[in-house]
């Protein structure tokens, strides 16, 4: 049975038309290859896998073998590095398989980050955030406007769009489109949002409401009339906020990451200092204990 492909082309859109003729003679070649000699991703985009799924297709696997061969390119003698399909080699590693059926294709490295971030987009079980971020990556490391993104992954500019504005949501908004706690819909009800701290307002309204996405647009709609009722009001949060956005900024350089403030209307909030990995979360402790001594 022939794989649906739900989100796009597919790999075979970035392959220029003057090299299709010569790779699909390799493509063709359905090699059975030693499972030692298959190398993972270094490109690969994806940063977690489910380890119950895995062990249900290394089930299947055990039965059935590999139904879909995986794609690999060739970096030395007798040895490959895989393009897609990490997780079939890794069920495959826990079947206990020693070889694999595989696609041979030629690649460098750009076509490999490209096929293996579209790869990763036509997978089903992404959720947006994890979409949005592979989409900003191929522009950003494959040198793509949005408009050839949209070609590549086969969707309209719009769609593109809309994911990519999905990064500019506070992170703990972004958390919970990744942990479904927040819908595509509810997201994008977000984004209309000009002030971060009213979109992190609205964002627990939906989780302890369990408003749905119609509810959501109500809501929204009900925060900006009320707004553009009371222009006074609304001027003093604007001088307010931009207030606190010269304060983020400055604390922002002196940490080397991003600070956001999140104040209610009664002046009570927090400080949020972001980080992404654990050598910027050391720096940042660096940084408060220098300020404390």
């Amino acid at each position: 049975m022939a794989k649906k492909q739900a989100l796009g082309r597919g790999l075979g859109a970035l392959i220029d038309d003057a090299e299709r003729e010569t790779l699909e003679q390799k493509v063709a070649a359905n090699l059975e290859i030693n499972i030692d000699d298959i190398e993972l991703n270094p490109f690969q985009p994806r940063t977690r896998i489910d380890e119950q799924l895995l062990e249900e297709l290394a089930s299947s696997i055990s039965k059935l073998g590999i139904v879909q061969p995986l794609t690999v390119r060739e970096i030395g003698d007798n040895k490959y590095q895989l393009i897609a399909g990490e997780r079939r080699l890794k069920a495959a590693r826990m079947a206990g398989l020693q070889t694999i059926p595989a696609y041979l294709r030629t690649a460098d490295d750009q076509a490999m980050l490209e096929m293996a971030l579209v790869e990763n987009i036509q997978r089903e079980d992404l959720d947006a955030i994890e979409i949005a971020i592979s989409y900003q990556r191929l522009i950003e490391e494959c040198n793509l406007t949005q408009e050839k993104l949209s070609e590549r992954v086969g969707k309209q500019r719009s769609t593109v769009t809309n994911y990519l504005r999905l990064l500019k949501l506070p992170a703990e908004i972004q958390l919970g489109i990744k942990n479904k706690q927040l819908t595509m819909g509810h997201a994008r009800t977000l984004i209309n949002i000009e002030d971060p701290d009213q979109q992190i307002k609205v964002y627990y309204r939906i989780i302890d409401d369990e408003l749905s996405v119609r509810k959501t647009e109500e809501l929204v709609r009900r925060m900006q009339m009320t707004r553009l009722k009371d222009p006074e009001k609304n001027e003093k949060k604007k001088q307010l906020s931009k207030d606190f956005q010269d304060l983020s900024g400055h604390l922002s350089e002196i940490f080397k990451s991003d600070v956001q403030f999140r104040i209610n209307e009664k002046g009570k909030g927090k400080i949020v200092i972001q980080f992404d990995n654990a050598e910027q979360m050391e720096r940042i402790l660096e940084v408060l204990d220098k300020l404390n001594s």
